[in-house]
């Protein structure tokens, strides 16, 4: 048996042709007489491409010229069927002719893609209107776009098995940490698992064995190529998965979300009130609820100015109970907005939140005062892009809650202290910098840039 059976043969089992309508294998007739196989699967192949090589190589005078001198950049030769059959089933195509101990593999991956367009999650006011997508090689040529640097470095790390992902480790040479580069690689290459069914937060748990008990994020996520080029520039490590539209930021600090992509396309003043306005009402969605529930449960101790904070007409249902309810709805209904056809979601959202607060008051359940500061609270929560970082301050917001009922204004502090000792104790990737760098280890100028917009860099010489 020659070697071009033994290959066909076994690419034959490991894919299963005749099986599944998709993998396909065409044979043809090359150089006059010597038999050749053509592996593609339908859909994630150029038919344009695969056409035009096939045209080329029937016609080549002899087996060597059909197989070595195919009219493509990016061909390989390889004679392991494994290593054959992986490349198929990422996208790539597989040309065997007989006489010929290996085969080659024909990189003219065409995935169906949608257009590239604003992330519907990340959005500015002024600034590009592009985002990533779901296919790695236009992800990583979005970054390229923007950062036209020589030392940028993009490798390309395979991980899981049988089914591969591919995940690019990006980073620009001088200006990342080359020891965490390293581990990440490192990482990386050491993952033993059969695959990243869900992309990104796959390959986040694989990186980081995080607490279930410990809600703050582990890593920072971007869907803009502008925002992801910037990092790279500051020293960041990004590391890009296929079939996902977000990339990841490594390392991670708490303080690296309070940064937006808005803050820096408008002047440093204007982008410094922006981000102190979004931390304050963050935080203001945290402490204003427990801190009402604390005054309301003392109200001996409000001075006269406070007394308009008090409920006139209790309702039926505890205030703490009003409080936790109220959280659960506001999730219900992002939940159903979640899941209701775009043209009727804003619909929902706003009247579903109008007639249960307005039906709630009214039937005597709940007291306005709750609704009015859960509104605030809701709308509060949106000024945080991270979905972990809303959730985990909601975690927190109702743990406060419960320990204010417990044990005052002692539950409250110690409540505070918790959350304290959850973000300083938080696990993330490892490298140069803690969960709560600048802070610890102190780096007063960094700090400061994370609160404060600063100006663009000039270099010496350059126009004052």
């Amino acid at each position: 048996m020659s070697r071009y059976q033994q290959m066909t043969e076994e690419l034959d089992a490991l894919l299963c042709i005749g099986t599944s309508f998709d993998v396909q294998r065409r044979k043809l007739c090359v150089a006059g007489s010597f038999e050749a196989s053509f592996y593609s699967i339908a859909g994630l192949l150029d038919d344009r491409v695969s056409e035009r090589l096939l045209a080329f190589a029937v016609s080549a005078p002899t087996p060597e010229q059909a197989l070595f001198n195919l009219p493509y950049h990016d061909v390989s030769f390889s004679s392991d069927p494994t290593f054959l059959a992986e490349a198929l089933l990422t996208g790539r195509g597989v040309l065997a002719v007989d006489g010929i101990d290996c085969a080659a593999v024909i990189d003219a991956k065409s995935y169906p893609l949608r257009s590239v367009e604003e992330p519907e999650n990340d959005r500015v006011l002024r600034g590009p209107r592009d985002g990533f997508s779901e296919s790695l090689v236009r992800n990583t040529s979005l970054i390229r776009r923007r950062l036209r640097d020589p030392k940028l470095r993009m490798k390309k790390i395979s991980v899981g098995s049988p089914a591969l992902c591919d995940i690019a480790l990006c980073y620009v040479e001088g200006m990342a940490d080359v020891a965490f580069v390293a581990k990440i690689e490192k990482k990386l290459h050491s993952i033993k698992i059969q695959a990243l069914n869900m992309s990104q937060e796959s390959l986040a748990e694989c990186l980081i064995h995080r607490g279930w008990y410990n809600p703050f994020p582990k890593i920072r996520y971007t869907e803009r190529p502008d925002a992801a080029a910037a990092m790279l520039e500051e020293g960041s490590v990004i590391l890009v998965c296929d079939n996902t539209p977000q990339v990841m930021i490594l390392p991670t600090s708490i303080f690296d979300f309070l940064q937006e992509t808005d803050d820096f396309y408008f002047p440093p003043l204007v982008g410094t009130y922006l981000r102190l306005t979004r931390m304050a009402i963050f935080l203001l969605a945290l402490v204003l609820t427990p801190v009402w529930y604390l005054l309301i449960k003392t109200p001996e101790n409000l001075p006269e100015r406070l007394r308009f904070l008090l409920i006139e007409a209790p309702a039926a249902i505890p205030l703490l109970m009003q409080l936790l309810l109220a959280e659960f709805m506001i999730d219900g209904l992002k939940l159903a907005s979640l899941n209701t056809p775009s043209m009727l979601g804003n619909s929902l959202s706003v009247v579903g939140g109008l007639i249960l607060g307005d039906y709630a008051v009214t039937a005597g359940w709940f007291s306005p005062q709750t609704i009015l500061y859960m509104a605030v609270v809701a709308i509060a929560s949106f000024t945080q892009q991270s979905y972990e970082l809303g959730y985990a301050f909601k975690f927190l917001r109702i743990l406060l809650l419960i320990a204010v009922e417990f044990f005052g204004i002692w539950g409250l502090l110690g409540g505070f202290v918790l959350a304290a000792v959850a973000i300083a104790s938080n696990k993330t990737v490892s490298g140069s910098r803690s969960y709560l760098y600048p802070l610890i280890p102190f780096n007063g100028k960094a700090l400061w840039r994370l609160l404060v917009r600063p100006r663009l860099k000039r270099r010496e010489g350059g126009d004052k």
